[in-house]
């Protein structure tokens, strides 16, 4: 089967139990980090080590906010949310963003002040470089765990937690550079080893807060999964063309809108029937994507000169049929199409009224006689026989 090719995303108290799980995880590794490295830097006269302790303790915060944000995003749709609460992981991190730039800005700071009077400076002790060595190896193999679990979730959250946590271990790597530097004799080392971290703290929450803003603000897809959505919907037989197709990012998901063009004769239901299927089509072969809104046009209608909305609606259509139909019977049924800027009819006679095919012809060419100077009706077909309700 056609389905079987792309795996059934997993739901989301699913999601919200794994990604909880890892972040547990992360939790432990974060606090027994922060509090050595804090300690034996405090101790061990290491600037970076505190200040990477620092970092390591707003891992913590950002554990915890992964925590928050996948139990809310798992609550189901409700009449405050209808399109569920995923856009919580985007406000988290945006909150994450801004809290690390503010730390890294911060971290940068204090080095740069110290760095003016390294000359009162307590030299460095080997325990720290023991420290930053076991920070680099832990944190590493914790990225490598979290964003395994992230990539299967297609969570933009955890994926952010597990770059931060990789950003984490190559700052201890400058650290540990830092330290061995302050060790050999060369004191500052240690100081702008903190003040390097400093700005790559600084630069990764910059890059995470400004990712959310831009999901916020219904940034769309990118170019190759935008075209692949639109071949999806030109797939779906009876569709003729597509146009106005937008996304939008939301979380690990996407919404999706697009106008169809379909054949301008066809019922409403059969309409409804293409658009439910080229609906299903998009839902099935693109599992990132959460729901989508297909509007059916019988044609195309970016075309200005052609709107609709510029038309008489049925009320008055059937008021200026009057005078078009005189000496005919009341009709059964009169189906309205409005196409390329103007307005064709059907109407429907009981076929009584007509002795044969030559009388039926003769009211055709009164009706067209009498419509060559309507300014928006621009043609009447008469049919004779059942029209169904």
């Amino acid at each position: 089967m056609e389905h079987g090719h792309h795996p059934q995303p997993a739901s989301a108290a699913d999601r919200s139990s794994e990604a909880q799980r890892a972040t547990w995880v992360s939790v432990a590794v974060n606090l027994v980090m922060t509090l050595v490295q804090i300690v034996i830097g405090w101790l061990a006269h290491s600037q970076s080590l505190v200040a990477h302790g620092v970092h390591s303790f707003s891992d913590l915060l950002s554990d915890f906010l992964v925590i928050y944000a996948s139990r809310q995003s798992a609550h189901p749709a409700d009449q405050l949310h209808p399109y569920g609460h995923a856009r919580v992981e985007t406000a988290a991190t945006l909150v994450l963003g801004a809290s690390l730039t503010l730390i890294g800005g911060g971290i940068l700071w204090q080095s740069g002040l110290r760095l003016q009077h390294i000359e009162v400076l307590v030299p460095v002790e080997l325990s720290a470089l023991w420290v930053a060595v076991a920070t680099v190896i832990s944190k590493e193999v914790l990225y490598r765990y979290l964003i395994k679990v992230a990539e299967r979730l297609r969570s933009q959250l955890m994926i952010a937690n597990a770059l931060h946590t990789r950003a984490d271990a190559a700052s201890a790597l400058v650290v540990v550079v830092g330290i061995g530097g302050a060790l050999l004799g060369w004191t500052f080392l240690d100081l702008l080893a903190a003040a390097i971290m400093g700005f790559m703290i600084l630069r990764m929450g910059a890059e995470l807060a400004w990712g959310a803003i831009k999901e916020l603000i219904d940034t769309g897809l990118d170019e190759v999964q935008v075209e692949a959505i639109r071949q999806s919907l030109l797939a779906t037989p009876g569709v003729i063309d597509l146009h106005e197709l937008r996304t939008r990012r939301m979380a690990h998901q996407a919404l999706v809108d697009a106008h169809v063009q379909v054949n301008s004769w066809i019922s409403v239901s059969e309409g409804h029937r293409i658009a439910e299927s080229a609906r299903a089509r998009v839902l099935r072969e693109h599992p990132e994507v959460l729901d989508v809104l297909v509007h059916i046009d019988p044609e195309d209608d970016l075309d200005p000169d052609v709107a609709v909305f510029r038309l008489p609606g049925r009320d008055k259509v059937l008021i200026e049929l009057k005078p078009l139909l005189a000496d005919l019977p009341e009709p059964e049924k009169v189906v309205l199409h409005y196409l390329n800027g103007g307005i064709e009819v059907e109407v429907f006679l009981d076929h009584v009224f007509f002795e044969n095919g030559d009388a039926l012809r003769r009211a055709e060419l009164m009706v067209a006689e009498r419509l060559k100077s309507h300014p928006t009706i621009r043609r009447v077909s008469l049919n004779c026989g059942f029209a169904p309700k």
